[in-house]
């Protein structure tokens, strides 16, 4: 198994901690929006539009899971944290628990300026410059999202008259060194965004035979010299917009 990089020293063998043994399954709905937008789910919930289910457990405290009926289907939603290594445990808990098919909506830097605040991007694929997805697939530079959860995105895009970008993001576990020759590498091999959980999810879902894809949307710009946050996470008309498709597009897996 020793490789002269502890990174690719994958091993699909059970785990001395499994979710499945120590997570019980719940009555839980199957579609489970993972929502990055804490301010969607506290409006929601002051609402009175969700019911808490369930809680995931850090040393940050607790990660609640809700359910909310959507189109008539139950539907989970829960906060991932931020990060591949946290957000791929969480989503792992989550499949113990019971839920099946995936929806994440996000939001990502843009590697090119011509890419709007806002503008809705469906990851197709992956690049793995984070360490979490390593130890659910063998090493390779990109993974895949699930073919049926990008087309229920893009069929709901579709139907809202939403206009949208298909491509490859680039998944990095350090936000603080984007430098600009790896934003002019990953614009080279097709990237379009740069975020920090899309790989490790896509490998999780994988591993795990569950359904999963992302919907973003175009936020802070990383392609000029210096960085443009263009107040990405001030969006909040943006967020909650994405929040439904991811939802409407999660009950039709």
């Amino acid at each position: 198994m020793q490789q002269q990089y502890p990174i690719l020293e994958f091993d699909p063998a059970e785990a001395v901690i499994e979710p499945s043994r120590e997570i019980k399954p719940i009555d839980i709905p199957e579609h489970c929006v993972v929502c990055f937008f804490q301010e969607v789910i506290d409006k929601l919930d002051t609402e009175d539009q969700t019911k808490h289910v369930h809680s995931l457990k850090s040393e940050i405290g607790d990660h609640p899971i809700y359910e909310l009926a959507v189109d008539g289907t139950r539907l989970a939603m829960f906060h991932p944290g931020v990060g591949a290594p946290l957000s791929a445990a969480l989503l792992d808990e989550a499949i113990a628990l019971g839920c099946r098919k995936f929806i994440a909506c996000g939001s990502c830097g843009v590697l090119d300026n011509e890419i709007a605040v806002g503008r809705v991007i469906v990851p197709t694929s992956a690049v793995r410059d984070e360490g979490t997805s390593y130890h659910y697939l063998p090493p390779g530079r990109e993974v895949t999202a699930d073919a049926a959860g990008v087309a229920a995105i893009e069929k709901i895009l579709k139907v809202h008259h939403c206009d949208y970008l298909l491509g490859k993001t680039w998944t990095t576990d350090a936000f603080y060194r984007e430098t600009p020759g790896k934003v002019a590498l990953r614009k080279s091999e097709g990237c379009l965004t740069v975020e920090m959980e899309a790989a490790a999810f896509f490998a999780v879902a994988q591993f795990r035979g569950v359904a999963f894809a992302q919907i973003l949307y175009g936020g802070d710009d990383v392609s000029g010299e210096t960085w443009d946050s263009r107040r990405w996470d001030g969006r909040t008309s943006v967020r909650e917009k994405l929040f439904w498709l991811a939802a409407e597009a999660c009950v039709r897996l």
